[in-house]
C-alpha cells in the first residue's frame, strides 16, 4: 500500500492534520482539501487512489461532491460524518460511497478501513496478464482480467465493491448467498448489521445491469435466504 495517494477532505484543518499523521505512518501520501470544490480540483490534477471525505463542508458538501465524482470516477470514497444514524449511512452508500465512518472515530479503525478499501481497489485495478477470466449469463458478461462488465454488449461502470459482489455471484450462478456470506467474502471482515450495507450495493448493481430493476432478470432475491444470479 505504500506510495498510494489518499485525498483527505474536511473543513476542519486539525482533523485533516491528525488523519495525515496516522495515514503517513502507513506509508501513504496525503493530499489535502478543505471543501468539495477543492477536492474535485485536486482529483483532476493528481492521481488519487482513495478519498476520505467529511459530509458537512462549505461550498460543496460531501454528498454533492460524491455525486460529482461518481459521474466520471470509481475510486473508493469513505465518508466521514458526526451523524451515526443508519439513514445517513444508507444515503451515503446510495450516492456511491464505498464505506462510512462516524466521528469521533478510532484512528486504528480509520486506518484499517482505508487499507481495506485500498487493497480492494488495487486488486480491482490490477491486470496480471493472465488469460481472460470471463463469466457469462444470458447477455451479462464479466471479464475478471480487464474488470469490465457488459450487458448485451454495452459496458457498465461499477465501483470496486459492486464489481466484487457481482463477480462473486456470477462465479456461482444459481447458488444463493446470504447477506452475511456476501459481506464477509467481499469486505473480508466479520459481518455485523450488514443487511443495509449489502442491500444498498445490490440495489445499485441492479440499477446498472437490469432493464427493469424492479423485475430483475439477473440478480434475484431469495426471500429470507439471500441473493443469487439466476442461472441461464
Amino acid at each position: 500500500m505504500e506510495g498510494l495517494n489518499v485525498l483527505v477532505v474536511d473543513d476542519d484543518h486539525e482533523i485533516v492534520d491528525v488523519i495525515e499523521i496516522y495515514l503517513k505512518n502507513e506509508g501513504l501520501n496525503i493530499l489535502k482539501a478543505y471543501d468539495g470544490i477543492e477536492a474535485i480540483e485536486m482529483l483532476q490534477q493528481n492521481t488519487i487512489h482513495l478519498i476520505l471525505m467529511d459530509i458537512m463542508m462549505p461550498k460543496l458538501d460531501g454528498i454533492q461532491t460524491t455525486l460529482k465524482i461518481r459521474e466520471k470516477n470509481q475510486i473508493p470514497i469513505i465518508l466521514v460524518s458526526a451523524k451515526g444514524e443508519d439513514t445517513d449511512k444508507i444515503i451515503g452508500l446510495n450516492l456511491g460511497a464505498d464505506d462510512y465512518i462516524v466521528k469521533p472515530f478510532n484512528p486504528l479503525e480509520l486506518v484499517a478501513r482505508v487499507r481495506s478499501q485500498l487493497r480492494r481497489y488495487v486488486s480491482f485495478s490490477s491486470d496480471f496478464g493472465q488469460k481472460d477470466d470471463v463469466v457469462e449469463c444470458d447477455g451479462l458478461v464479466v471479464n475478471n482480467t480487464t474488470k469490465e462488465v457488459a450487458v448485451d454488449g454495452k459496458k457498465v461502470r461499477l465501483t470496486p465493491i459492486e464489481y466484487k459482489i457481482l463477480y462473486l455471484l456470477m462465479q456461482n450462478q444459481g447458488r444463493v448467498f446470504s447477506i452475511d456470506e456476501i459481506y464477509e467474502r467481499v469486505w473480508n471482515e466479520p459481518s455485523f448489521n450488514a443487511e443495509n450495507t449489502v442491500a444498498v450495493h445490490i440495489r445499485r448493481i441492479r440499477e446498472k445491469i437490469e432493464i427493469d430493476p424492479k423485475k430483475p432478470k439477473y440478480l434475484k432475491v431469495v426471500w429470507g435466504l439471500g441473493y443469487k444470479i439466476e442461472k441461464a
